[in-house]
């Protein structure tokens, strides 16, 4: 049988190791990719440190996955050999529970993710069911779209379903491996775009993503801030910090939301009698279906949204990882099998 590089973590809290595995067959309904990059992820640490419910081990990471159909499983349409795709954290679906019957695949009951609840890309090939791929354009590249299957989406997704209108504020809490996309998605929308981040250092990144206007939160007054702006329609939180959250809730304008995309530990504080008397809300946000990712592609394909990415060789897994976990990568980290 012939046989692939695979980094794999073989118990909860075990390092990242490089094995030689089978390539996988695809099953009914399934392709086998060959991956030509995966993103890394902090939510890939729910893989290695055991702390999804249910994983099995050992378990190959990944959700970020661009790559090329290798072979077609029995009952598969749409999809032919040699079509570039990618997969994202919807990796798939029941069809039967009382969501997907509501047409609400990625919030399934039973839903499938790539990395958690079968092997991911962080290898030279992986299988997907047919239903969690999405079409590549051809002018985007590989170590593009990954990360834009789960980072991207998420920011994109959540900013096009917020209710905000071209010429609304809405800002951007936090400029990491979120909102680095949020702000350039925010532009290219047509929103009168902040950025809110810690540091007047961030202020030139800000503005060379497309931020209108820069909000140094360790100086400012994020409320009086927002509402010298207007008020904020929508404040994407990007950040992993609930206080900042809840600082910056005072800027939301008339009818504003607070969309969570972070996830924060602490609660997030509302003021009630703000809430009511401006309408206001909180919302969370998941990331969305593989139509979900298609349209994110292919929108940052026309529009020029690109991801700042670091590149590491599959081999250099262990080390990419800890870089992402470090908090220092400028902003996502890439894995290139063959790199």
């Amino acid at each position: 049988m012939p046989t692939m590089q695979a980094v794999q973590v073989a118990k909860a809290g075990g390092p990242l190791e490089v094995v030689e595995r089978e390539i996988p067959e695809p099953g009914a309904g399934h392709v086998l990719i060959k991956v030509q990059a995966c993103g890394i992820c902090h939510s890939d640490s729910l893989t290695k440190e055991g702390q999804w419910p249910g994983l099995q081990f050992p378990r190959v990471p990944g959700h970020e996955i661009a790559g090329v159909i290798e072979r077609t499983g029995a009952d598969v349409e749409g999809w032919s050999v040699g079509q570039r795709v990618g997969v994202g954290w919807h990796g798939g679906h029941c069809g039967h529970c009382d969501r997907c019957r509501h047409g609400d695949f990625v919030l399934c009951q039973s839903a499938l993710v790539p990395g958690i609840s079968y092997d991911g890309g962080y290898a030279e090939y992986m299988v997907a069911p047919q239903e969690a791929l999405a079409r590549m354009p051809d002018d985007l590249s590989d170590v593009d779209a990954a990360p834009l299957l789960c980072a991207g989406i998420t920011t994109f997704n959540a900013l096009r379903h917020s209710g905000a209108r071209a010429g609304d504020v809405v800002a951007i809490l936090g400029i990491g491996g979120l909102g680095h996309l949020g702000v350039q998605f925010a532009r290219k929308m047509g929103y009168v775009t902040v950025a809110i981040a810690r540091g007047q250092d961030k202020a030139p990144l800000a503005k060379e993503l497309g931020a209108h206007h820069y909000i140094d939160s360790s100086a400012q007054n994020v409320g009086e801030s927002l509402q010298a702006l207007g008020g904020a329609r929508v404040i994407l939180a990007t950040v992993t910090n609930g206080q900042a959250m809840s600082a910056a809730i005072a800027g939301l304008g008339v009818n504003g939301k607070l969309i969570m995309v972070g996830v924060a530990q602490e609660p997030v504080e509302v003021p009630v009698t703000q809430f009511i008397m401006g309408r206001q809300s909180v919302q969370g946000w998941p990331s969305g279906t593989a139509a979900d990712s298609q349209e994110t592609l292919a929108f940052s394909a026309i529009s020029g949204v690109k991801p700042m990415i670091e590149e590491y060789p599959l081999a250099r897994a262990a080390e990419a990882y800890d870089r992402m976990m470090s908090g220092k990568a400028r902003f996502r980290v890439v894995l290139k099998p063959g790199g």
